[in-house]
């Protein structure tokens, strides 16, 4: 079943800017009767005008009867609950993807990620790179908010996330549907340009600070890891997600024919 945010409120002039500068979409934007016009206030008009987002006013005591910050200078919006798929989405998308693409397609299973902005980067990777869909878990796990708008530049519009109760049982459910579920891990033997990633790939990414859960790396086909020469451990999560991603797309992208290459002379 698809779920849906609780109702978000976002309040303060800069952070309603920053909002409608980023594409969340709005139910409205609230302001107070008596806000004094500024550079920012007028900003924002125009910003909702162009983004069909209707203004309306409001007096200062119905705002601090909905506010639950200690200063919202005089401007409330009120962004539009996020629309999560159903995992049945996703595998279509991905069969469609395959159909296209000599049978490869990629799904992205996000093993608790807490962190909103990570979401919106690994998000925005994914729609680059042609991901059928993110799955992450409904508990202990970061939602689509304000932050992941921002840090996936508008790619949270066009790739589905879903939410799943279970990863384990999710990636089970994706190897019956032919993927191949590949875990990251920095514990891994193989470093990922090494290992085969055509095909149908569910790529699993771990917590920013533990990494895989053990049960979801016992559940993972294969474990992967990046090469490091230098003296951190290891990437940023978005950052690791990113280069993993693109060698799969690497993998899977057939090779340019070149003029006078035999192939070209058959």
């Amino acid at each position: 079943m698809s779920e849906k945010n609780e109702n978000t409120f976002i309040e303060g002039k800069r952070p309603v800017v920053e909002a409608l500068r980023s594409g969340v979409p709005m139910e409205y934007v609230m302001m107070a009767d008596n806000l004094r016009k500024d550079g920012l206030t007028e900003d924002i008009r125009r910003k909702a005008r162009n983004a069909n987002v209707p203004v309306k006013l409001a007096s200062r005591k119905v705002m601090d009867g909905i506010s639950q910050v200690e200063n919202h200078q005089g401007v409330i919006a009120k962004a539009i609950p996020y629309q999560y798929a159903k995992i049945a989405d996703i595998l279509k998308a991905a069969n469609r993807r395959a159909a296209d693409h000599d049978g490869a397609a990629l799904v992205v299973v996000l093993d608790h990620i807490t962190d909103a902005g990570n979401l919106g980067a690994i998000v925005r990777s994914a729609e680059v790179v042609g991901a059928a869909g993110v799955i992450i878990p409904s508990k202990r796990s970061a939602r689509v908010s304000t932050a992941t708008y921002k840090t996936s530049a508008g790619a949270i519009a066009h790739v589905p996330v879903a939410l799943v109760s279970n990863i384990a049982q999710t990636m089970d459910s994706l190897k019956k549907e032919g993927f191949w579920v590949a875990g990251a891990s920095e514990h891994a033997r193989d470093v990922i340009w090494d290992t085969n990633l055509k095909g149908k790939i569910a790529l699993v990414m771990g917590n920013e600070g533990e990494g895989l859960a053990r049960l979801t790396m016992e559940s993972c086909d294969f474990l992967v890891k990046l090469p490091v020469e230098g003296q951190v451990g290891s990437l940023n999560v978005a950052q690791a997600a990113t280069a993993c991603m693109y060698e799969f797309l690497r993998q899977n992208t057939p090779a340019p024919v070149r003029r006078g290459s035999a192939a070209s002379q058959a």
